[in-house]
């Protein structure tokens, strides 16, 4: 699956949602969503906490 055809499927199912559920359950599912896609981007490596944390921090790195 290409990611047009996932971010097409997220978009779907955000629209349906607050067609269905109203604003705040799309909020709801929004948040998930994107607890979700960080958590997998974690797994899989492609995300530095420590980097994110530091950033957070307003520590900056030259690396």
């Amino acid at each position: 699956m290409t990611r047009t055809v996932v971010g097409m499927g997220v978009g779907a199912v955000l629209a349906l949602t607050w067609i269905a559920f109203g604003f705040w359950a799309f909020v709801l599912v929004l948040v998930a969503l994107a607890i979700g896609g960080g958590v997998g981007r974690i797994v899989d490596g492609k995300l530095d906490v420590h980097a994110v944390a530091d950033a957070f921090r307003g520590k900056r790195s030259s690396s």
